[in-house]
């Protein structure tokens, strides 16, 4: 298991700790109070426990800074007279000083510090284990005591018999205490043991806070390959499941999440798809088209992983995924974007789904996208891709003729934001939309100076040989009309050079497509007089003769009778 969090369960944790920190100014208030009257009280008479109430009190252990210096000898005494006191009261006062501690202790704790604790976790008072857990909480969400010391103290099992309590509160601070303990490895053993089916019945409860913190620590057990497997084996997908479908929203977010991560692993797929009825798919598109967003995304970003499956893409389209994955592709946040415009690339790769998604409109939606004045990477890409893809299709031709998508894969030529690996995925789509003549002929009348300067440049970028290709072959497939002509003019002498380094290159595509530039050039008596003696004209001569030279070498040797080659 992993001895760390991941930027999610990070941020899940950092929200708990705010929280508990909520909950820990509430009881700070009355904390002076309560000692003072405590110190008070005649009750006591002169017994032990009364002196470590008032030593408490005259150590001055409540202040708003404590630290380890104020943790010595004669506290830790104190403590564990009123931990082991009889007397509720007594104990609660103790309880109640472990949690203002946990909520200002900014070193380490001291591990003897935590014997009263193991005391104050097996109280047969309610108050006074409910007090100690949330300490042992905020302790652990902030690493001021180790991990493996709760377990090596014996602390697991009071903390798993909290999960019986039948009080939310206990409950919730058992439910923490195991999420956090989960991150030690060294912990795993005995948390899966132990804690995975009380967790699991947890889940269930139909208190929405139990259930809220029971659901994230079975996501937080989720972040390992080794605990994800043990949870699988007793039974915990079945349960998060039917979790989707929960009223309570947190619920369903950590739930979505934790299935997330158990389908990041294809051996999880056969146990995910086993719940019949296309069940999990109908849960995860329900919740996908939820108005709390980040369900809605969540949802979509685990269908994407278990799109790996044919199956689960023959279920996507049968159940109508593509309504609910646009309404994603419109919102504002680029990660939900993201997600749902890489599920319907993975769903376009499939020719069969193609003539669906060109009739929901799906390439309007792209269009509209590469029309952003800042589009992210993975938004272009996947576009792309996509475009390809349904290009492919009876109708495509014809929907991206209909469509904006060209003029939005231009403009994302000269966007500043994109890299040149995603320009490469841009300028591999323009050169296959440009193989039909009619989006060619488009193209050639659209385009405009600026995108013409963009692809003279990307072609002399020789450094990026694909890159360079790319541009080159949109380029020599541009139909030289009167306004063509006046667009390239000003840049024929930085084509010239671009063309000359093909021409010199070993790789024979870019020398044949530096030929078929030059002869689609030459339809301008401009780009003629230039090219005529010229070290351009000179180096096509150098190439014809050595092709010449190999076609007559290639005559000298008789050649091979297909019988010969395959008998």
């Amino acid at each position: 298991m992993a001895s760390g969090f991941c930027d999610k369960c990070s941020r899940l944790l950092r929200e708990f700790a705010v929280n508990l920190r909520r909950v820990c100014r509430d009881l700070e208030q009355k904390i002076r109070e309560v000692f003072r009257e405590i110190c008070r009280c005649t009750c006591f008479g002169s017994s032990p426990e009364r002196t470590a109430a008032q030593e408490l009190q005259s150590l001055h252990l409540m202040c708003g800074d404590n630290d380890t210096q104020d943790l010595t000898q004669e506290s830790l005494q104190a403590l564990n007279r009123l931990a082991s006191s009889e007397n509720p009261d007594l104990q609660i006062t103790a309880a109640m000083y472990y949690l203002h501690l946990s909520h200002h202790l900014t070193s380490p704790l001291p591990d003897t510090f935590m014997e009263p604790v193991m005391a104050l976790l097996l109280s047969a008072n309610l108050d006074v284990q409910k007090t100690i857990s949330l300490s042992l909480v905020n302790l652990l969400l902030k690493n001021n005591v180790r991990k493996e010391l709760v377990i090596d103290m014996g602390m697991l099992v009071p903390i798993l018999e909290l999960f019986q309590s039948g009080d939310p509160a206990a409950q919730c601070h058992s439910c923490a205490c195991v999420a956090l303990l989960a991150s030690s490895e060294s912990n795993g053993d005995a948390l899966l043991v132990d804690g995975i089916i009380p967790l699991l019945a947890l889940a269930k409860s139909y208190d929405p806070k139990v259930q809220q913190n029971a659901t994230w620590a079975l996501l937080l057990l989720t972040q390992s390959d080794w605990s994800m497997r043990i949870l699988c084996q007793a039974g915990a997908i079945p349960v998060l499941v039917l979790l989707l479908q929960s009223s309570d929203s947190e619920v369903q977010f950590y739930s979505c999440s934790a299935l997330c991560n158990i389908a990041a692993l294809q051996e999880h797929h056969p146990k995910l798809l086993s719940i019949g009825g296309h069940y999990l798919s109908k849960c995860l598109l329900t919740l996908m088209s939820s108005s709390v967003q980040k369900n809605s995304a969540q949802a979509c970003r685990c269908l994407q992983t278990l799109s790996k499956s044919v199956l689960i893409q023959e279920q996507l389209m049968e159940l109508d995924c593509v309504l609910p994955l646009k309404a994603l592709l419109k919102t504002s946040t680029p990660m939900w974007t993201e997600s749902a415009i890489t599920l319907l690339s993975t769903l376009s790769a499939h020719p069969q789904n193609n003539d669906i998604l060109l009739s929901e409109g799906l390439l309007e939606e792209i269009s509209r996208l590469l029309h952003h004045p800042r589009p992210s990477s993975v938004i272009v890409a996947h576009s792309c891709k996509i475009i390809t893809d349904l290009c492919s299709s009876r109708m495509g031709e014809q929907a991206v003729m209909e469509s904006l998508c060209l003029p939005g894969l231009l403009r994302a030529l000269l966007s500043p934001s994109l890299s040149d690996e995603t320009l490469l995925h841009v300028t591999s789509c323009l050169s296959h939309l440009t193989t039909w003549d009619t989006i060619k002929a488009k193209l050639s009348t659209t385009i405009t100076p600026e995108q013409v300067s963009g692809l003279v440049k990307l072609s002399a970028q020789i450094r990026h040989p694909q890159l360079s290709y790319n541009c080159a072959a949109i380029i020599s497939k541009l139909q030289m009309t009167e306004d063509l002509i006046q667009l390239l003019r000003p840049h024929y002498i930085s084509m010239s050079k671009y063309l000359l380094a093909f021409l010199k290159m070993k790789d024979v595509k870019f020398q044949q497509l530096a030929i078929v530039t030059v002869f689609n050039l030459t339809k301008d008596g401009g780009f003629s007089s230039l090219l005529a003696n010229s070290e351009l004209e000179a180096q096509l001569w150098t190439v014809h003769a050595q092709t010449e030279e190999t076609r007559q070498l290639l005559q000298m040797i008789q050649p091979l009778s297909p019988s010969s080659v395959n008998p």
